[in-house]
């Protein structure tokens, strides 16, 4: 299968299907979100105000992880370049100011965003795809994909040259392979973490545990992934930075859900003297 990039061209302005995802993850996470804060009695304005905050934070922390990771400060005016563990970095800080700055209660909030994140996060990886973007190594298997005007095209040159991938003996370099759909894999999982966090609220444990039940499922999730990623990171042998950081997430989680793992508190009735 090939697939090209999703493009709207207005005249002289474009309109990428990377963006469009972007924008409908936004939406559909404010929503859900929305969902679960009427569900703990919080109002839904609270939902798109993070939105706006999550799209600032997320926007900066991406292209300032990539400025760091290409050691080109002027890619932070660049169209392209969104990192999404900078993203994410950046976008929770800037929430966690919000709830902060609010005096909101910080861990029952997260504990309501969790399945936010996972479903936005899924749709997010729709957008990667259809545009040709963060794809994996090349395959014989039949569910492969070919992107040859991908980010970059899945050329044998540019496998090799930009992400030193092995390519069979005797491929011309300008021919294009199929490679893993990495993208729809993620689309796929993240869509299962999403299904799970959200089938467990209301839980029994004290709040902030499911955001660590999170935690661990997103980072066990892209490291696992990142085992068929064409990526020019691996600074530990086969290990990349990005399964670094998820191997991270999955301990900082892990240590979430042990702190709060005790039922949660409830306060007790009072009963009236009649």
């Amino acid at each position: 299968m090939t697939v090209y990039p999703f493009e709207i061209h207005l005249g002289a302005f474009t309109i990428t299907g990377y963006g469009i995802m972007l924008m409908v993850a936004f939406l559909v996470a404010g929503w859900a979100y929305a969902r679960q804060l009427a569900r703990i009695g919080q109002p839904d304005t609270i939902a798109w105000d993070t939105v706006v905050f999550a799209v600032i934070g997320g926007l900066l922390g991406a292209k300032i992880y990539y400025a760091i990771l290409v050691h080109r400060w002027d890619a932070l005016l660049s169209r392209g370049g969104l990192v999404w563990y900078g993203g994410f970095a950046g976008g929770l800080i800037a929430v966690f100011a919000y709830m902060w700055w609010k005096r909101l209660p910080i861990r029952s909030l997260l504990d309501a965003i969790s399945p936010s994140l996972a479903v936005g996060y899924s749709l997010g990886r729709v957008g990667c795809f259809i545009v040709g973007d963060d794809y994996g190594r090349p395959t014989s298997l039949p569910w492969g994909i070919k992107f040859p005007q991908g980010a970059p095209p899945t050329t044998a040159l540019d496998l090799q040259t930009q992400f030193h991938v092995a390519v069979p003996a005797g491929v011309a370099p300008g021919a294009v392979l199929a490679v893993h759909p990495t993208e729809l894999y993620e689309v796929g999982l993240a869509f299962l973490i999403f299904w799970v966090l959200w089938r467990r609220l209301p839980h029994s444990h004290a709040p902030g545990w499911l955001f660590g039940l999170y935690l661990v499922l997103a980072g066990a999730e892209r490291a696992f992934v990142e085992i068929f990623r064409a990526k020019d990171d691996r600074f530990f042998g086969p290990i990349s930075m990005a399964q670094v950081l998820s191997f991270a997430i999955v301990v900082l989680g892990a240590v979430l859900m042990t702190r709060y793992r005790a039922p949660a508190i409830t306060a007790p009735s009072v009963a009236g003297n009649g």
